[in-house]
């Protein structure tokens, strides 16, 4: 699980730092301090360039949730009818008002917008750090990371013209931050030993192969032949190198042609240079085991890089754009597989509410949506966090529109200790999810009470293997854990599921919560041996116990009962 952070900082003459013209003003968003890690360091300087981003209010997006579920629920008629981009776009779109309203706005400022999305619903401004005190109310002002020395450029709070609340959701960067932390998947063995019985077959080795999670998920080594692709972003100049990926397939798939490869799309600026003696683990973590694991299913390689912030990347509009492209796409990538995230407390409510929706629109059109639930245990994204006095969830996995995929080690399988997971402080617990984290939390009873809310979207979903994979990156070899190990193994099956649907006639799975909480529930196997990490120094982590969890979920894949769940 990698989290992806920007430093802003950028100088660029010609721009007019002349006073914008105000209207009447009204608090939009704002926070009382910045998150653990950052502290202030001084005001931006006046003739900084800041690329903003402004997000319309969209025409009906309680709509486009409407429309999943109905799509996505296993009860519903139009079960598996997805949504073309056409009829998503429509209830994204802005109103003609709307976008007329905020553009207005912009002109009498003298400031141009681009717009980011299709629907029309993301417009890009750039602008001095001076217009955007005065437009915004705002005191932009550069914050530096202790730990890392990084720095950003953010205020504490920003308003809107007061005439405008209706039409214009949010403005960022603002008062949403980078990650305070830079966290990867963690490069040495986690227990002992990787087994506790006998039967262990080819997992009672010190790395864990794609011929062991064949073994222990009954995954099938058939090769895909409906054109079922499988889409993988990858951010924080995460470069996977084809030479490693042709070592990794003659050693563990001699079946596999050792020459194929990924379709790359570059969104940003982004890249994937070859040749390079690549450290990277991360984006050869996972082109090694989506192309070593899902046979013949088509993975794209979408490598993000915001080229307006040439210091760095924002993992938040990498994930903006990310959605957008996908949405964009007449005929999306069936499964979308992220190993990235930030602590849900470095990003505003709407902002997150924002991008959760995007997800949403994914799911509406067909996409399995899947992210990793965190390297932290209860304290995050990263363990240790020696500033986790409560319960921190992480961020994208406590958007209730996504599947989020936690981690387990040992066979069988136990909870691994990283394993992120708790309750969004954001989103409410969805319907689908009501009876098994109500009996969770029942189970729980005055346990870390207070430390948690109870009642928001409970995370993750599901679990997977997570401990020792071997992945070769930079001369260097695993054994890598973490939460990135086992989303890509997650949705490697859901992609092999979509194969054999496709092929008997029938729609791909889409949005997956629905029918895992009701119908797939008994097709995964339980996890209800071990607990994850607490917060450092205090209090306990959540344990696996019957039933889902806040560790592993509902539990790990079992590959022939879950194709039988589904009739196949």
């Amino acid at each position: 699980m990698l989290s992806s952070f920007l430093v802003l900082g950028l100088i660029l003459p010609g721009l007019s730092s002349g006073m914008s013209t105000r209207r009447s003003l009204q608090v939009h968003e704002t926070r009382g301090d910045p998150p653990s890690g950052f502290t202030f360091t001084g005001a931006a300087a006046p003739n900084t360039v800041l690329t903003l981003r402004f997000a319309l209010k969209q025409s009906n997006s309680s709509g486009i949730i409407d429309a999943l579920y109905d799509v996505s629920t296993p009860s519903s008629d139009n079960y598996g009818m997805y949504l073309s981009k056409e009829a998503v776009q429509a209830y994204m779109a802005p109103t003609n008002k709307t976008s007329t309203a905020v553009n207005a706005w912009l002109s009498e400022n003298d400031l141009q917008a681009t717009s980011l999305s299709g629907a029309g619903d993301w417009l890009s401004v750039q602008m001095l750090v001076s217009t955007a005190n005065d437009l915004l109310g705002a005191n932009f002002s550069v914050f530096t990371n202790s730990a890392t020395g990084q720095q950003a450029i953010r205020t504490l709070n920003y308003s809107i013209p007061s005439d405008l609340t209706d039409h214009l959701d949010l403005v960022h960067p603002t008062v949403s931050f980078p990650n305070s932390v830079a966290s990867a998947p963690v490069i040495e063995f986690l227990p002992s030993q990787l087994t506790k019985r006998d039967d262990t077959g080819p997992c009672n080795v010190s790395l864990i192969t794609p011929e062991c999670l064949q073994w222990l998920y009954e995954i099938p080594t058939t090769p895909a032949s409906h054109g079922i692709e499988l889409a993988v972003p990858g951010y924080s100049n995460e470069w996977p190198q084809e030479a490693y990926l042709k070592t990794f397939l003659e050693r563990y798939r001699p079946d596999i042609d050792a020459d194929t490869t990924w379709d790359l799309v570059t969104l940003d600026g982004g890249s994937d240079p070859q040749g390079s003696n690549s450290t990277s683990v991360e984006g050869n973590l996972d082109m090694q085991w989506t192309i070593g694991l899902a046979t013949n299913v088509t993975v794209r390689l979408i490598s993000v890089s915001n080229i307006s912030i040439p210091t760095g990347d924002e993992f938040a509009e990498s994930l903006i754009d990310t959605a957008s492209y996908m949405l964009d796409l007449d005929d999306p990538p069936q499964v979308m597989s992220t190993s990235y995230g930030v602590n849900e407390s470095q990003v505003s409510e709407k902002l997150a509410l924002s991008l959760c929706n995007s997800y949403a629109a994914l799911g509406a059109r067909g996409v399995s949506v899947l992210f990793g639930s965190g390297d932290g245990g209860v304290a995050g994204i990263q363990y240790p966090d020696e500033d986790c006095t409560t319960f921190n969830p992480t961020f994208p996995s406590g958007c209730p529109y996504l599947t989020s995929v936690g981690g387990t080690y040992l066979v069988p399988e136990a909870a691994a200790k990283f394993s992120s997971g708790g309750f969004s402080n954001v989103f409410e617990r969805p319907s689908y999810q009501e009876s098994a984290v109500s009996s969770y939390v029942d189970f729980l009873g005055s346990t870390n009470q207070g430390l948690y809310n109870a009642s928001g979207r409970a995370f993750p979903d599901v679990a997977a293997y997570s401990v020792a994979f071997d992945v070769i990156y930079g001369g260097a070899e695993g054994p890598i854990n973490g939460t990135s190990c086992a989303t890509p193994t997650f949705a490697n099956i859901i992609s092999l599921l979509n194969d054999e649907l496709v092929a008997a006639g029938r729609p791909v799975l889409g949005f997956l919560n629905p029918w895992l909480y009701s119908t797939g529930v008994d097709a995964l196997t339980d996890i209800t041996v071990g607990d994850n990490y607490a917060c450092s120094g205090f209090t306990t982590g959540f344990n696996a116990t019957v039933g889902w969890d806040a560790v592993t979920g509902l539990g790990s894949p079992n590959y022939p009962k879950l194709k039988a769940a589904l009739g196949l």
